[in-house]
């Protein structure tokens, strides 16, 4: 075999055990999230039970403003982490037994649903929109 051929080899070699570590880490944190917790329901179970009870809460201007929020998200994750983040806010809409969904509602789902790396797209849509943030100071650790 050529020398110049083991050097093409090499590098494919490192990519492809690069892509299939990339590749495997992803799947192994769903098939994490996919677990059974003690009480029987996975974390994606508990996800949809919120989403399901509390779609009829949302109107089309709050569906809007969640589609505003995940706009910085690759295209290829935009769903899943829509679906994240609807869940935490359908959380929170359960525990504080809320009629209808609302603003700070959906801003604290979505400050604790994220990480604080999105933190800054948040910032930034509030104050396009002209929302107050300082009720939400204390989530955002500023």
């Amino acid at each position: 075999m050529p020398g110049w051929v083991i050097w093409i080899m090499i590098p494919w070699f490192l990519f492809m055990v690069w892509f299939f570590a990339t590749g495997g880490y992803f799947m192994f944190r769903k098939f994490l999230r996919a677990m059974p917790k003690e009480d029987g329901k996975s974390a994606l179970d508990w996800q949809d039970h919120y989403i399901d009870k509390t779609s009829h809460l949302w109107s089309e201007e709050q569906l809007h403003l969640l589609e505003e929020l995940v706009q910085p998200v690759p295209q290829l994750f935009r769903d899943p982490a829509r679906r994240t983040i609807a869940g935490k806010i359908g959380e929170l809409a359960v525990k504080e037994e809320a009629d209808r969904m609302r603003e700070d509602l959906i801003i604290r789902g979505y400050i604790l649903a994220t990480p604080k790396r999105d933190h800054k797209w948040l910032i930034k849509t509030l104050e396009k929109k002209k929302i107050d943030m300082s009720p939400y100071q204390g989530l955002l650790g500023r």
